[in-house]
């Protein structure tokens, strides 16, 4: 059978076929998508000393250490935004704090209860539970626990009055229980940091602690966990997140091998600063092993993903307070 076009039909497909043409040369070429290269696996190592005197801040980009200092070096951490107002603890020196709720700084004396009252922040690092909460416009009095140093030994009590807060700076009244040495302090704030750090020691004094917030992503280092049944805080040396736009998850099913940008990259993260912590060595029969099947997915400040896992906790000389871990960026 013989197809045939009349006069009409071949305008008709001649316009059709003029219209593909048109439209096929305005379309644009596909733009290619470059593949998603990831990093080098890293081994690293640092110390915090065998008794965890040290704080230490780690950068993942440049893996290599920002800072560090001694966990005695400071004893409160002021917010620093330009509407902050939350007063942090040294966790690091299992510190605690009571709110004596009076306005009268004189009529505080003595620590008598303190260990029935005491208070301390939470180790998931959430602001909207510490130990001194929220102060504002109460002019309250707390009596500050400075915890102890790396030997165990108690650092003594200090009692403070909150008596201010500007998006610039903050107000403090402070003195020792008996009253002696009392006297008013501005801590200034810097957007460039988390926190401005107070210490107590040599009378009050502000204190370089953390480097700034956009400069690091870890920090290694003693902190309180709080365990249920029964209720108890005990120190542990672990690995905090940077508060600043950094989060991370924990992965104990899959393998450090298998774990790839795709596969993470739609996971929710979590912004707890313990999300890490300590849980990936364990303690036993006097040694401390690490947990190389707990794997972890950071994701830092600047969007980059890394896969990290932990292998060792000591050193050659067989020294605890040097964590190893491998790393790889996603």
């Amino acid at each position: 059978m013989t197809c045939k076009l009349n006069y009409l039909q071949l305008i008709r497909f001649g316009c059709f076929a003029c219209t593909l043409m048109l439209l096929a040369s305005c379309l644009k070429d596909e733009t290619p998508i470059a593949r998603h290269e990831s990093g080098n696996v890293n081994v690293s190592t640092l110390s915090i000393s065998p008794d965890y005197r040290y704080q230490v801040y780690y950068n993942l980009e440049q893996d290599s250490v920002i800072s560090r200092n001694l966990k005695t070096d400071w004893d409160l951490g002021f917010e620093c935004s330009a509407d902050g107002f939350h007063v942090i603890l040294n966790e690091a020196k299992a510190m605690f704090a009571v709110n004596k709720k009076t306005s009268d700084m004189a009529a505080v004396t003595d620590t008598l209860g303190f260990t029935e009252q005491r208070q301390w922040d939470a180790p998931s690092g959430d602001l909207n539970e510490t130990a001194i909460g929220n102060w504002l416009n109460k002019n309250e009095v707390y009596i500050i626990d400075r915890g102890v140093n790396p030997a165990g030994q108690h650092q003594g009590f200090f009692k403070i009055q909150f008596q201010s807060v500007s998006p610039a700076s903050y107000s403090i009244h402070f003195s020792d229980l008996a009253g002696l040495a009392a006297q008013t302090m501005v801590i200034p704030k810097d957007s460039a940091y988390n926190f401005t750090f107070f210490s107590y020691s040599d009378g009050g004094k502000l204190v370089n602690v953390e480097p700034p917030k956009a400069a690091w992503d870890l920090c290694f280092t003693q902190y309180m966990h709080i365990f249920y049944n029964p209720l108890t805080t005990y120190l542990v040396a672990g690995c905090l997140l940077n508060r600043y736009q950094t989060s991370a998850l924990t992965d104990s099913v899959g393998q450090f091998s298998n774990i790839s940008f795709e596969s993470i990259k739609n996971v929710k993260l979590h912004t707890r600063i313990n999300e890490i912590g300590y849980y990936w060595k364990i303690f036993a029969d006097g040694n401390y092993t690490a947990r190389p099947e707990v794997n972890y997915v950071i994701k830092d400040q600047k969007g980059i993903y890394y896969k990290l896992h932990f292998i060792d906790f000591y050193n050659q000389a067989g020294q605890k307070g040097w964590p190893k871990w491998e790393y790889q960026r996603l």
